[in-house]
């Protein structure tokens, strides 16, 4: 499921550097030995991807499973290696190679999203082998975390952004950056969209594909974008939906969504509180202080889960968020909420906040099994990458000098979701400054022509970015507008869903700036 927003574990078990699947080969060789300016990658291009039945993921028997192995380090190829789980479903008929699929996140792990909704994308099959991967650190790949335990972004929103003593705060969040380096080992400093967008290539190559055909969800497109400027030759037909800011700081993308979820979640209450069993009542105009009231009182007393851990205000924040990619999910976000309210009961709204992982069970050897994925992964890997994707990293006075400002912005912006994304801002606080380049050189790409679907009622990725990065892009951008609501189009939209399919499987784009109607409620 596509996913901007972060999700948050009720319940957080330890990763070992274990579950990493790293051949560390060249660990005897000194950091100095690789002189070459242009490192020899050619093993790694001359791979090609052996298919199986997969284990798991809820896949029915006609998805398969594979992998593609990348170096660690591109810089430095010799120092090691990971592997990279896929996911496909063959062509029913005559194929012409392989769309790639990225659902987004970033965190999102592909095999299992692709194992729950494939039929959204069967209509692909016609044409292509519809083929899908967890990136490095997320899923399957060598799945990063941050441990269990109070040094969690939800330990920062408890007391942080309201923290007396900026200090302490700046004390916290260092040790929360040093969980996350402790707990997910040597791929840590080498996540991030450009080492992922370089892995997409291998694979591109791996499945015998001469270009990249490619359909991006959310975090999808940015991904999208990062490759279509580190590899515009090789750009097939791609088409990104839901799309992400390549401009905007963390600081400024974390204020646009909590405005965003903040309106899709007055719509939420709209609906909801026309039902008799609505857990915020039924009065529209004290709604709103329901919601608020239930998660500052599960911040201050967090309730015990089944799994032998506690759910926070935070946890049913990431729940909410969860609910409210689509007008579809908010009955299941209406149960969850009744039963934890009526009957103590969390696993409704733990399962919408870990989107559906239970806690990790130790590693294996080769990929992670399924079971094994940490809990956080989701979380961890999200901050890991927006942190990597962005080279700004204020100091302890900066921080300490803005916070106020920040705090009152972000929860004008929404009094539910502010103060959650604010914390998701300090997080990178403590990490290595991330690369200026999806910031300063993905633009003006010299590609074939890139579909560009924006949602105008999209709580994650409001419809600006779209025009933004079209502008960012070049004359190879086709803006679609799709007049509806919800994260992304083509699963809510059976017009935006048909452009897209007849794009990718025959071509036919779209005329610049045309747009498609919001479909009929029910």
């Amino acid at each position: 499921m596509p996913a901007k927003l972060p999700t948050r574990s009720a319940v957080r078990r330890c990763a070992s550097a274990g579950v990493l699947t790293l051949a560390l080969f060249g660990a005897g060789l000194p950091v100095g030995s690789a002189t070459s300016a242009q490192p020899d990658l050619s093993r790694f291009y001359r791979q090609r991807v052996t298919w199986s039945a997969c284990q798991g993921s809820g896949a029915g028997k006609d998805m398969q499973c594979g992998k593609v192995t990348v170096p660690l380090d591109y810089a430095r190829p010799e120092a090691g290696t990971l592997d990279v789980a896929l996911g496909r479903y063959r062509a029913t008929g005559t194929s012409r190679g392989s769309v790639l699929l990225n659902f987004g996140g970033p965190g999102g792990a592909g095999i299992s999203s692709l194992a729950t909704s494939g039929k959204a994308y069967l209509g692909l099959t016609n044409g292509y082998d519809v083929v899908t991967f967890d990136p490095r650190g997320v899923g399957r790949s060598s799945p990063v975390s941050c441990g269990e335990g109070a040094t969690s972004t939800s330990a920062v929103t408890g007391d942080g952004t309201d923290h007396a003593d900026p200090k302490a705060l700046m004390e916290l969040l260092r040790k929360v950056a040093a969980e996350c380096t402790r707990h997910s080992g040597p791929v840590l400093p080498h996540i991030g969209t450009l080492n992922a967008s370089r892995d997409l290539d291998v694979i591109r190559q791996a499945l015998g594909d001469e270009k990249l055909n490619y359909l991006g969800f959310s975090y999808g497109t940015r991904l999208g974008a990062v490759y279509a400027a580190q590899f515009p030759g090789k750009v097939g037909r791609m088409a990104l939906d839901g799309v992400d800011t390549l401009t905007e700081p963390l600081a400024e993308q974390g204020l646009a969504s909590a405005q965003g979820q903040q309106t899709a979640l007055d719509d939420f209450l709209q609906w909801c509180v026309r039902d008799r069993g609505c857990p915020f009542g039924q009065d529209r105009r004290t709604a709103g202080d329901q919601v608020l009231k239930l998660v500052r009182g599960l911040d201050a007393h967090p309730a015990p889960t089944g799994f032998g851990g506690r759910l926070s205000g935070h946890d049913l924040v990431s729940a909410i968020g969860q609910g409210l990619y689509s007008k579809e999910l908010w009955p299941s976000l209406e149960r969850a909420v009744v039963s934890l309210v009526n009957d103590g009961d969390t696993r409704g709204v733990a399962g919408l906040a870990t989107g559906g992982l239970t806690p990790a069970r130790g590693s294996g050897g080769g990929l992670v099994d399924e079971a094994d994925i940490p809990v956080d992964n989701l979380s961890a890997a999200l901050m890991a990458i927006n942190c990597a994707d962005d080279p700004d990293r204020p100091g302890a006075e900066q921080i300490t000098k803005d916070i106020g400002r920040l705090r009152a912005a972000y929860e004008k912006a929404s009094p539910v979701f502010g103060r959650y994304r604010l914390a998701d801002l300090l997080m990178c606080y403590g990490r290595p400054g991330g690369t200026d380049f999806v910031r300063d050189r993905v633009k003006d790409v010299d590609t074939a022509q890139v579909l560009l679907v924006g949602t105008r009622g999209d709580p994650a990725t409001p419809y600006r970015w779209t025009m933004e990065t079209a502008r960012r892009l070049g004359t190879s951008a086709v803006v679609l507008d799709n007049k509806g609501s919800g994260h992304t189009g083509y699963s809510s939209s059976k017009c935006v869903h048909r452009k897209i399919d007849d794009f990718l499987l025959y071509g036919s784009l779209p005329a610049d700036g045309s747009s498609c109607p919001a479909d009929p409620v029910g």
